[in-house]
């Protein structure tokens, strides 16, 4: 979390667009020890390590922790920050097969970088990457996932931050009560997600099931159940000869064998550190409640990123999901607010508030997507326009009443600037009909 104290004094920042932080800025101080307790009515912190910390205002970051399929089982991993990548990968390293369970981003991400290693993918969906993707598009990356050799990886163009010129310290291995830094864009660069196999990449998807029961070895052998070998076909259903440390049971009826479990469905806000004590506002999700300001319902006590919960109205085109660009920008525009209320100036809602945007990579492939790009909340009034290059781009945009509203952009497009605008412009388009996506005209030819 964030501390910023009492003491106000300029210091130089990389790039700032705000005219307010040009001119003044608090001093910050991160506290990097866990927290023991907060006295919100004493506007103190106090932390595991002893010590004690008055504060003027104060920013919680704690971000979000795994919501683990079976808490407590030492074959369940979760991924969510640094230290436990680094904990898959040890663990990869010695692994013949593994069941990966989710749909987001993170199972997204390991099925495609996994290679050496059996991987058993079981999703709640009809189709993989329902979290960002809607079930057109899955047709378009599947032979991405099933492809034995490896593309090189597309340049990363993002800024990246590092702690260069700073003392090195040993981390300690992580464990389940204990959180690292939280995963960025690109997480997986530097990891070698190689198991034992000399093979390059083997997925299988189990689709339409969840997770019922998982058995150690000793329990499962009692039982004397099947469970099924790698599917070398879609209907294959041969017995497993191999002796598995944990066995997965499905809804379905199946059962795997695995060296280990990896449960990627999803987060919980990290708040339980500070409810102690404190009449925090908590929002559906579990996440703290935050007011356009990124103010709780606590004085002097903001939050950003994972652990809170948006609670204004919001842009038409704007949504909250607990990713990493978002929390970046919370965490900027919360700092922005707390400057100001420090300095008594007015705020207004930050730009990035206006339209919902992220930028990933999914099997190599840049995606980018914009506003409602799903059709959330829409209902059936709205249309779909499709284009597909096999191999190269995917381009679907969400319509309704002749408006953008979303896009999913899949590959080089070159589109995303231009949709930006569309969308938040609310440019009536029915005039422009299929040629919004016609790769034979330069769409920013009409708005120019």
């Amino acid at each position: 979390f964030l501390q910023i104290s009492k003491t106000l004094e300029e210091f130089d920042v990389e790039e700032q667009p705000s005219s307010l932080l040009e001119r003044r800025y608090t001093n910050i101080k991160v506290i990097q020890s866990g927290v023991k307790q907060l006295k919100s009515d004493e506007h103190k912190i106090f932390t595991e390590d002893g010590k004690e910390y008055m504060y003027e205002k104060l920013c919680l970051c704690a971000g979000a922790i795994p919501k683990l399929i079976f808490e407590g089982n030492p074959y369940v991993l979760g991924i969510r920050d640094t230290d436990s990548a680094q904990a898959f990968q040890k663990h990869l390293a010695q692994a013949q097969r593994i069941v990966v369970v989710g749909n987001g981003g993170i199972a997204l991400e390991l099925v495609y970088e996994i290679e050496g290693c059996e991987v058993i993918w079981a999703i709640k969906d009809k189709a993989i990457g329902n979290t960002f993707l809607m079930q057109e598009q899955p047709a378009f990356l599947i032979p991405k996932l099933t492809a034995e050799k490896r593309e090189t990886p597309i340049e990363c163009k993002r800024t990246k931050y590092t702690m260069e010129g700073s003392e090195k310290k040993e981390r300690p291995v992580a464990v389940s009560d204990k959180v690292g830094s939280a995963l960025g864009p690109d997480w997986h660069e530097g990891l070698n997600l190689k198991g034992t196999k000399e093979f390059s990449h083997k997925v299988h998807i189990e689709k339409l099931c969840e997770v019922k029961k998982i058995h150690l070895q000793q329990e499962f052998l009692q039982l004397q159940q099947m469970s099924l070998a790698f599917p070398k076909e879609e209907k294959n259903v041969e017995p497993d000869e191999v002796l598995w440390p944990v066995y997965v049971e499905l809804t379905n009826g199946k059962i795997y064998g695995c060296d280990f479990i990896v449960s990627a469905t999803g987060v919980v806000p990290n708040v339980k550190p500070f409810l102690d004590g404190n009449n925090f506002a908590i929002g559906e999700d579990g996440g703290l409640k935050v007011d356009k300001h990124m103010q709780t319902s606590l004085p002097d006590i903001y939050a950003a990123g994972d652990i809170c919960t948006a609670s204004w109205e919001p842009s038409p085109v704007w949504h909250q999901m607990r990713l990493w660009t978002q929390a970046r920008q919370m965490g900027w525009y919360a700092a922005k607010c707390m400057a100001a209320d420090a300095l008594g100036e007015s705020i207004d809602l930050d730009f990035s508030f206006e339209l919902f945007a992220h930028v990933t990579k999914f099997f190599n492939y840049k995606v980018v997507v914009l506003g409602k790009y799903n059709a959330q909340g829409l209902g059936l009034d709205h249309e779909l326009m499709l284009r597909c290059t096999k191999g190269q781009e995917y381009v679907k945009v969400v319509m309704q009443n002749g408006r953008m509203m979303g896009a999913v952009l899949i590959g080089e497009t070159d589109l995303e600037e231009t949709f930006e605008n569309l969308i938040l412009n609310q440019m009536d388009l029915s005039a422009y009909g299929e040629d919004l996506l016609n790769p034979d005209i330069d769409i920013e030819d009409y708005f120019d």
